[in-house]
């Protein structure tokens, strides 16, 4: 029986911790953080980090720990995730994956291998990409879906990047990736759970957690990473807290740059948004506006996917 392990992912400030916990709490959780900033140490507000009394007693992983100067890449992520799970398998807990980070949560439901694709092909990629640049990624689809229907039927339209590497590996190898035995093991049955709202309300949101975030401290967590090295530094670069850089350096006045952390982290939510809808299948629900409703619904989802067997 594949393993299931279950995501909630959405922007920013939409709600996702809140119910990572009741959702924990009901199905015997714990969860470990999708989010590439949460693994840092002494960044805690400006990356939304819940703190020990919010956990409520359920087990948290891939939080604090490596420093601010450590590099933490996708396949780190893939790594440590994996043992994760691992770990909360043994507890016979079910695992959450909860963030905002869409690279790193595809990466694992796709199993990149990192370093060790055989089949990557530059040229290939770039035709395959080009083709889609100019008939769309449902043409793109239906030339993978022509060579290898059952690869396609498992593949989304909207994932470019796994459709264009399914036809490499046809174009390199002569076989279907389908019946490929390195590509993706399978280990995972995912459902993925993803929170939105109506964008102004989600906007507001997100300017009154910056606000939150400054009364809480964020100025002096930036200050510590500027410090340290700031954007040379590989967790420097993060939103809420470059902005606050030139203030530090005289060059700007708070407010201006508060009103500019505010204006990325809508950027960025947009972002999210992007890829969740385009990247992943994902049930979407607005706990925000239909609490009562929707968790109702997010409840029997659950429910259902427990009881089917893969």
């Amino acid at each position: 029986m594949i393993q299931k392990v279950l995501m909630i992912v959405g922007p920013t400030a939409v709600g996702k911790t809140t119910l990572s916990i009741n959702l924990a709490q009901r199905f015997n959780g714990e969860i470990i953080s999708g989010d590439s900033m949460q693994i840092y140490k002494n960044l805690d507000i400006g990356t939304a980090k819940i703190n020990p009394d919010e956990m409520q007693g359920i087990k948290h992983y891939m939080l604090d720990e490596i420093s601010i100067d450590q590099r933490f890449s996708v396949a780190d992520f893939i790594s440590k995730t994996k043992l994760a799970i691992q770990k909360i398998v043994q507890d016979n807990a079910l695992p959450f994956l909860v963030g905002g980070t869409g690279f790193y949560l595809q990466s694992l439901i796709d199993e990149y291998q990192f370093g060790k694709d055989k089949y990557e092909d530059e040229s290939l990629r770039n035709k395959y990409q080009q083709f889609a640049k100019q008939n769309g990624n449902q043409a793109l689809w239906d030339k993978l879906n022509q060579i290898d229907p059952d690869a396609a039927q498992k593949i989304p339209i909207g994932n470019q990047r796994r459709i264009i590497r399914a036809l490499e590996v046809y174009q390199k190898t002569g076989n279907k990736f389908s019946q490929q035995t390195d590509h993706a093991t399978g280990e995972f049955d995912y459902l993925i759970i993803g929170l939105n709202t109506k964008r102004s309300i989600l906007y507001q949101r997100i300017n009154q957690r910056v606000d939150q975030m400054m009364s809480q401290g964020l100025l002096d967590e930036a200050k510590y990473l500027y410090e340290n090295g700031g954007l040379a530094l590989p967790s420097g670069k993060g939103i809420g807290y470059k902005e606050f850089y030139p203030y530090f350096e005289g060059k700007a006045d708070l407010a201006s740059c508060v009103d500019l952390v505010k204006k990325n982290s809508r950027h960025y939510a947009k972002r999210q948004l992007t890829w969740f809808r385009n990247k992943m299948q994902v049930h979407w629900f607005d706990l925000v506006t239909h609490f009562d409703q929707d968790y109702t619904k997010i409840v029997k989802l659950v429910e259902k996917w427990m009881e089917e067997e893969k």
